[in-house]
């Protein structure tokens, strides 16, 4: 009853084109990969309690206030972080109304309300972070959210790409259609990994001498080597990969997909390398977690790209031969 009432008032809007509805899916997936990298920022510039509150910024106030405890660029910065949630809601928003409105398949919708859905996830647990103090498990939940939103957001744009009136097309054998998944296992071992190397590292998200944030426990240089094995098997798996679609014959589609992934670990790796000698500076931590955003994405699009639907072949009727 009440889906149909949203489908009415839906209706009253007008008909997004193809090219409108992947415009927006663009959109969410910048939008989700772009918070991921302006939280980063608030993590290496100590603004982590730039807002001590949640869902206020200060009691009483959903924004900065003049208080001499917290510096105002602390203020701005996490309030910045935080406005940009409502551009994530309001892009989450739009697909949901545009798929909807345009009568997308059933998959299509799917991945469209997993973004609105996972908007509020992501809010929660922003808010968990905040009044945990910046705790370094809760900190890293929050940036494993993100990048799992970022993989579903990559993972619908292609959806949304693909007709409705397609026909299934599978353009891998099934074992690499496994071992693109098994990679994509291996990625997230890799950003977990450094999640840990994070809360282990210098960048606690905010700088007080009162409550210094508990970090985690462990040696760095040992969570360093662990995530530079699983990068490097994350890659290993990847060269592999590129092998054997080669071998089996690889569509131009999958093979562009394929090289952009491959040089995206290799760019993200070698800002790894750079960090790790130059004592991990605040601005290559965001460029980071910005590399780490793309190659999820890339490696979702790769994954989408095996399995897709291709456009109803066009049959042209033979002319009628007319009797002599």
């Amino acid at each position: 009853m009440l889906y149909r009432a949203f489908l009415r008032l839906v209706d009253r809007l007008p008909l997004p084109s193809r090219r409108v509805q992947l415009l927006i899916a663009l959109l969410v997936l910048g939008s989700q990969a772009g918070i991921a990298v302006t939280g980063a920022i608030v993590r290496v510039t100590a603004s982590g309690l730039g807002c001590p509150t949640w869902p206020q910024c200060f009691p009483g106030s959903f924004t900065p206030v003049g208080v001499s405890e917290v510096p105002g660029i602390h203020q701005a910065v996490e309030f910045g972080n935080r406005t940009l949630t409502f551009a994530v809601t309001l892009c989450a928003a739009l697909i949901v109304l545009a798929v909807t409105r345009a009568r997308r398949r059933r998959e299509v919708l799917i991945y469209a309300w997993l973004m609105p859905a996972g908007t509020v996830l992501q809010a929660i647990l922003g808010g968990i972070t905040v009044l945990s103090g910046l705790l370094w498990w809760t900190v890293a939940l929050h940036l494993l959210a993100s990048m799992l939103m970022v993989w579903v957001a990559a993972v619908m744009y292609a959806k949304v790409a693909a007709p409705d009136d397609g026909v299934d097309t599978v353009r891998a054998p099934a074992p690499l259609r496994w071992l693109t998944a098994l990679s994509a296992v291996a990625l997230a071992g890799v950003l977990v990994a450094g999640t840990l190397v994070t809360a282990a590292g210098p960048h606690a998200g905010d700088k007080s001498i009162d409550r210094p944030v508990a970090r985690l426990e462990v040696e760095i240089v040992t969570l360093v080597h662990l995530h530079s094995q699983l990068l490097v098997g994350y890659l290993a798996l990847l060269i592999g990969l590129a092998f054997g679609l080669f071998a089996t014959g690889i569509s131009k589609p999958v093979r562009d997909r394929l090289f952009v992934l491959i040089g995206l670990v290799l760019a993200q790796s070698l800002v790894g390398v750079v960090q790790y000698f130059t004592d991990v500076p605040a601005a290559l931590v965001a460029i980071h977690v910005g590399g780490a955003a793309l190659c999820t994405a890339a490696t979702a699009t790769l994954w989408a790209a095996l399995h897709t639907r291709e456009p109803l072949p066009v049959t042209i009727a033979e002319p009628k031969t007319q009797p002599a």
